[in-house]
């Protein structure tokens, strides 16, 4: 018998590679819970906000484009891989060997681009992939270093022998686990304007009343009156510029800005969870974040031109060359030195100790971004739009006599 990771009986190197395997399905079981957890919270305490390292942020991936193909969460693929590598280590055939010594370069590669990508791109790591990316390294490592073939003569010998049954049988596989995928995917999102909504609702409505922070910021990314008092809806959002979950706010944001014009105020409260201006809450997360803010808050006039295109070059926005380039282009490059500009954004800041601790972990109740404190009550993260736009209508019905919630409440 020739060399062989899985042929050979029960050796450490069948072990290694039934455990990488298996260890591929658990991360990848845990990047696609975490994406519909993420995109798709049942709850208003499970909502996503920046309280994390700023570069081991699974938030950020699971918002990525890179986080589903066709409406299939990517984790299923790899689900798929991971499992055909335990089914080989399990039942050892050279059919199925050779075929998972392919699958294990073609997912080694592919996973070298997505962590770059992470890396470069999205500028940050989550933890469950990067747990998906060892054990499919590990798994080509034993494939190359241990599996069938590997003294064959070329490239092609050594790696591309694959069962064309085993694989026909796999694509037939994969296609049915991504339909159900997509549909379940499909199901998810169509739930947020139904049932999880509603639940949300009445959650919102069973929060405790909150004072409004002494000072409100002036800043607003939505305007309908010029009292901030006088609007149906009225949020003050505790935000940072480099949040990851800021910037999905800030798109959702947009659209019901549109939707409910005339009936929003929402006024940007500045809180960067950078040390360098921040001392309500000991984080250090988004290096840059003081400096946009401060830049942000320079005029009020350019404040919406600003942050919006802040939010719309996240990635750029952390390098300080982009951060100058925008200081320029808008004129306001003193406002790094500025103390009126600086005490603008240290007040806004304090106003984030004037809440009581909302647990024992944290010293005061805004200690992340965003969060929001809504026709005064805090919410803390951030929501799928449905579920959002579901608080905002329900607020606008209660301003208008029509009852503050309707437990059949839909779309």
């Amino acid at each position: 018998m020739s060399p062989s990771l899985t042929l050979e009986g029960w050796t450490w190197k069948r072990a290694a590679s039934l455990v990488a395997g298996a260890a591929m399905v658990l991360a990848s079981y845990l990047t696609i819970r975490h994406f519909f957890a993420a995109n798709y919270p049942e709850s208003i305490w499970e909502g996503s906000f920046c309280d994390i390292s700023a570069f081991f942020n699974c938030d950020s991936s699971a918002y990525s484009s890179i986080a589903e193909v066709g409406g299939v969460p990517i984790g299923v693929f790899g689900a798929i891989v991971g499992g055909l590598v335990v089914l080989g280590a399990l039942l050892p055939s050279v059919a199925l060997e050779r075929t998972n010594k392919t699958l294990s370069l073609v997912n080694g590669l592919g996973v070298v681009v997505l962590a770059l990508f992470s890396v470069f791109v999205l500028g940050s790591l989550c933890l469950l992939c990067t747990g998906f990316y060892v054990a499919s390294l590990v798994s080509l490592f034993l494939f190359w270093r241990y599996g069938i073939d590997r003294d064959a003569v070329g490239p092609a010998g050594r790696w591309l022998r694959p069962s064309a049954g085993i694989l026909v049988v796999l694509a037939l596989f994969t296609a049915t686990q991504a339909w159900a995928a997509a549909r379940y995917h499909e199901a998810k999102r169509d739930a947020q304007s139904g049932g999880v909504a509603a639940r949300v609702v009445k959650q919102y409505f069973s929060l405790p009343e909150v004072a409004w922070p002494s000072e409100i910021s002036e800043y607003r990314t939505a305007s309908a009156t010029a009292d901030f008092q006088d609007a149906p809806i009225r949020v003050v959002e505790y935000g940072d510029p480099l949040c990851s979950d800021c910037k999905y706010l800030h798109e959702q944001m947009l659209r019901l800005k549109e939707e409910f014009e005339g009936q929003m105020n929402v006024a940007f409260q500045f809180f960067p969870l950078e040390a360098k201006c921040n001392d309500v809450v000991d984080k250090d997360k988004h290096p840059g974040a003081c400096e946009l803010s401060y830049l942000a808050a320079y005029d009020p006039e350019k404040f919406p031109a600003i942050i919006d295109e802040v939010f719309a070059n996240f990635e750029a926005a952390k390098t300080p060359e982009w951060r100058a380039d925008l200081a320029r282009r808008y004129g306001v490059e003193s406002a790094t030195t500025d103390s009126a500009t600086i005490e603008i954004v240290a007040r806004q800041i304090a106003t984030g100790a004037e809440y009581e601790k909302t647990s024992d972990q944290y010293e005061h109740g805004i200690r992340s971004t965003p969060t929001m404190i809504i026709n005064n009550r805090m919410v803390i993260g951030t929501f799928p739009y449905e579920q959002l736009r579901a608080i905002f209508q329900a607020l606008v019905d209660e301003a208008e006599g029509e009852g503050r919630f309707m437990e059949s409440w839909v779309e």
